[in-house]
């Protein structure tokens, strides 16, 4: 509870700083050429400015607090986050911001090159709803963790890892050790799943083999509790198109469950993921995209077996992306 306080009182001196970073990112491409953290910085401040400086959307999530716990500054258990997009033809970055009504608001265009990006994950360990802590893995397989500092109200980053070029798909789908701090899972390209406990610093444990017979899926996402027993699952899709459920445990050794069918037909998209709430009613949603570019919300029902409830498109002309 205090930790979210104390988050809330530094948005505004953070803002400020964020807003200084962002700038430095319409520096041009040549900018994050050099410097791949440089980048990752900028689109961190970029969205630490944006949740700072948004009057709106912060008393949306306040009610969305006070409406689920009857506390404002409850700590949150579904956190929301952007989506970010970067241009297959001239790699610089372009922000999704919810709009809180089930939808994104217009882009945000960040003027630099995310050539070096392989994945961005977003945590939110203060559990005030928002992202605060980012890891951005790069194509080079290093692994960095960017973070604001109430030290000196400055955004930092540091390596963490190296050799991460071994997963096919890396995501954070909350905390499945029981810590505050949201911990990582990987697949690499044999199909075994591995997973790594967070440190507050960003660092991370040695990685521990959850299993194999993972290379069956060509999609895993998921950001969040979606059976509504308070525990992060996952969603798998398999190369016949069926979804399935993976529910969380809280042993980070063996951190999921059976697998539960949700649906078949799933192959007419090319992309799921997750950003959280994306229509702010405290469950964590889908995103789906079909090739052609048409975006989908699939909304969390909140219960087990039938996680999501229909598709709503939200959006179209995302095939320019990889969405990230």
């Amino acid at each position: 509870m205090t930790d979210v306080r104390r988050r809330r009182a530094l948005r505004g001196a953070l803002a400020a700083t964020a807003a200084t970073i962002a700038l430095a990112a319409t520096a041009g491409t040549a900018f994050a050429s050099g410097d791949p953290a440089a980048a990752d910085r900028a689109r961190a401040g970029a969205v630490a400015e944006r949740q700072a400086g948004n009057p709106a959307e912060r008393r949306a999530g306040d009610a969305r607090r006070a409406g689920a716990s009857g506390a404002a500054d409850a700590p949150v258990q579904t956190p929301t986050f952007s989506m970010m997009g970067v241009h297959k033809q001239t790699t610089e970055g372009y922000l999704y911001f919810p709009d809180r009504q089930g939808g994104f608001g217009p882009r945000h265009h960040l003027e630099i090159s995310y050539d070096h990006l392989a994945d961005v994950i977003d945590v939110d360990d203060d559990k005030d709803g928002w992202a605060d802590d980012t890891w951005f893995l790069h194509k080079d397989g290093s692994l960095w963790h960017t973070w604001l500092s109430p030290e000196d109200m400055q955004r930092h980053s540091k390596q963490v890892g190296k050799g991460w070029h071994t997963y096919r798909t890396v995501l954070s789908p909350g905390s499945i050790g029981g810590a505050a701090e949201a911990d990582l899972i990987g697949v690499d390209k044999t199909g075994v799943l591995w997973s790594y406990l967070a440190y507050p610093d960003g660092s991370l444990t040695a990685r521990t083999r959850v299993g194999g017979g993972w290379g069956q899926y060509d999609q895993v996402a998921g950001q969040g509790d979606l059976s509504g027993d308070g525990r992060p699952d996952i969603v798998a899709r398999d190369k016949s198109g069926v979804l399935w459920l993976y529910r969380g445990t809280g042993d980070y050794k063996a951190p999921f469950a059976g697998r539960t069918k949700i649906g078949s037909g799933w192959n007419v998209y090319d992309r799921l993921l997750s950003v959280g709430d994306l229509d702010a009613d405290g469950r964590t949603d889908l995103i789906a995209r079909k090739p052609n570019g048409d975006l989908f919300r699939y909304s969390g029902s909140g219960s087990a077996p039938a996680v999501f409830q229909k598709p709503v498109k939200i959006g179209h002309g995302f095939q320019i992306y990889n969405l990230l």
